[in-house]
Formats: structure tokens, C-alpha cells, sequence
């Protein structure tokens, strides 16, 4: 369990975001089953490719799945931006691999990634490839790091002296990326042994006026999720989940099957299954910041168990009975 997402561990006491289950219309969700997916990836590598979200989803499913293993068979470990957890009776891996926006980017140090300058290379992804592109498994995401009005699209190397670059607009940037993504995919994928999956954006909660509440607040002592059936957020954006949806849809028309994991209106509810300020902080907080909790509070992870618990009992759905 990574701290910035152990809310129970820092201290919050009001466990129900814990406890509530997603109910589809029209159909039951399979609960979890750990070995059952293991024996699935006996032998097989399973990646999540993507920013935090993602990689609080691989948490998610590390965590599913570690509990039924004797501790002398798993072990985890990290080298530069690739998390590995090994289950080794099953030869089964599941990675994590950061790469928030996909293609390069000066953001992909693991550990130092607080850039509000962002920086793509539009066109290169290979260099990401080469740490995912044997598995049989993949699941992406790629959206939060996108949410700023304009990037600069670096002409050249990162490694130029003298870099050039270009002002491009979010919708416009992200729409490149994503062709760069399924260019790589239809290129290199094996069509007969990879299971493919991109994840929709997450929901974050920053706006309590959103949910009838005074607009100064956010998910700060929210315990509740939201009952109002189809609420949608402002932070879920609607043209670029069209913009993956479309090349998701052009690469099926191309023969290869990928699978959109669309996980954004289930977590729209839930307001109270952020971390707020239940996490370890990596940074000693200011006085302000100390006065008022709102201040600091995460609304965009979530804790665990929680919230990614259910879309990993997607993905299990899709990978087990498809």
C-alpha cells in the first residue's frame, strides 16, 4: 500500500467509502476472485501504462491479488519508472510503468514530476515502448496531465542545447499524442496474444457546488457518495474522452481490439472516496495550508481499498470472460 493512498493509516476514521459496491443497470459485476485471475495470468505479463490514477489502480490490483499469495512467493520492486509485482507460481507479473502523457515528455522522471512548463515530443513513444511492449496485458490511461489550456510541442531532442518548440492547444496536443499512441499499437502489437485496454478519465471533485454545497469547499469531510443518478463533474472532460473513444473506435476498424474501460460516471459519484487530507504529505505543509485543510486536501486520487477496487473488477470481467 503506496501512503498517499492508506486514508485509514493517516488517520481517517469514517470507513463507509470502504463499503459501497457499483451496481450496473441490466447486469451483476463478478466480484473479484484473486486466483482466478492468476491462474489467467500464469505465465503473462500484465502493465498499466500511465500517470498517478493508473498507477493508483495498479496499487489497487497489487493489492487484490498479494493477500492470497505466501509471502515467499511475490516480491516487488522498482527501477526507474517500472514497478514490479512478481507472483512466482504463476511466473505472472504486474507492472506499472509511468508515463503520464504517453508519448515523451519532461515529465517522465518517476520521482520529480512537478512541472507546470509541460513539454511534449509529440511523436516519440518508443522509448516508453521498449519497457512495455512484450506484455500481454496493457492497460493505459493518459489525461490529467493534459488539463491546462496550451503545451509546448518540443521540435528536436530534449537533449538540444537550444530547444525549439511550439504553443499547441490542449484538444489538439492530446489528439496528436493519442495517433502517435495508436500508430505504435497497430505497428507493434501482437494481434493474437495482447489484451488491450485504455482507461477513461477519473473524476475528480474539487467544485462542491457541483454537488449543492458552498462553492469554497470541496471533497474535504465528504462521507457520502452522490445520489443523483448521471451527475457529471466540470473535471470529467467530455472532447477528450471523444478524442480517445475515436481512435479507439479507427483501430477497431482496423482489426485490433482494444477496449475502453470507461470508468468516469461510476466514480463521479463518488466525492467521498478521495483522500482528502488522509495521506502522507511529501511536502512539510505551510501555516496557511494548515489553517484551512481544504487547502490541501486530494480530491483526484483515491483511497484504498476503494474506488479502483471496482474498475479492476472490470477489467477482471473483461480479461477472465472475453
Amino acid at each position: 500500500m503506496f501512503d498517499d493512498l492508506a486514508c485509514e493509516k493517516y488517520g481517517r476514521k469514517d470507513l463507509e467509502y470502504q463499503r459501497w459496491r457499483w451496481q450496473p443497470h441490466g447486469c451483476d459485476l463478478p466480484r473479484f476472485d484473486a486466483k482466478s485471475f492468476l491462474e489467467r495470468l500464469r505465465g503473462k505479463r500484465l502493465v498499466f501504462v500511465g500517470d498517478s490514477v493508473n498507477r493508483n489502480q495498479w496499487v489497487s490490483m497489487v493489492c487484490l491479488v498479494e493477500s492470497s499469495i505466501p509471502k515467499a512467493l511475490k516480491y516487488m520492486r522498482l527501477k526507474g519508472s517500472l514497478y514490479t509485482f512478481k507472483a512466482t507460481e504463476y511466473n505472472a507479473s504486474i507492472d506499472f510503468y509511468w508515463a503520464p502523457m504517453l508519448v515523451e515528455s519532461n515529465n517522465d522522471n518517476s520521482s520529480h514530476h512537478a512541472s507546470s512548463n509541460r513539454i511534449v515530443k509529440i511523436g516519440a513513444i518508443q522509448k516508453h515502448a521498449t519497457q512495455w511492449g512484450d506484455a500481454d496485458v496493457l492497460v493505459f490511461n493518459s489525461y490529467l496531465w493534459w488539463i491546462i489550456p496550451k503545451l509546448k510541442v518540443l521540435k528536436g531532442s530534449f537533449e538540444d542545447p537550444y530547444p525549439v518548440y511550439k504553443e499547441v492547444k490542449m484538444l489538439q496536443c492530446y489528439k496528436m499524442a493519442l495517433k502517435t499512441w495508436s500508430a505504435w499499437l497497430e505497428t507493434h502489437v501482437n494481434r493474437t496474444k495482447t489484451q488491450l485496454f485504455f482507461v477513461s478519465n477519473s473524476a475528480t471533485h474539487s467544485r462542491a457546488d457541483e454537488w449543492g454545497v458552498p462553492k469554497d469547499q470541496n471533497c474535504f469531510n465528504e462521507t457520502k457518495p452522490i445520489s443523483k443518478e448521471e451527475y457529471w463533474g466540470s473535471g470529467s472532460d467530455t472532447k477528450m474522452m471523444q478524442i480517445a473513444e475515436a481512435e479507439i473506435s479507427k483501430l477497431k476498424s482496423r482489426g485490433l481490439k482494444i477496449q475502453m474501460l470507461n470508468i468516469t460516471q461510476l466514480s463521479e459519484y463518488r466525492k467521498d472516496g478521495h483522500p482528502s487530507i488522509y495521506r502522507k504529505q511529501w511536502r512539510p505543509l505551510s501555516k496557511e495550508k494548515l489553517s484551512d485543510p481544504r487547502n490541501y486536501a486530494d480530491c483526484t486520487h483515491w483511497c484504498l481499498p476503494g474506488v479502483p477496487d471496482v474498475w479492476n473488477e472490470l477489467l477482471f470481467t473483461y480479461i477472465i470472460h472475453h
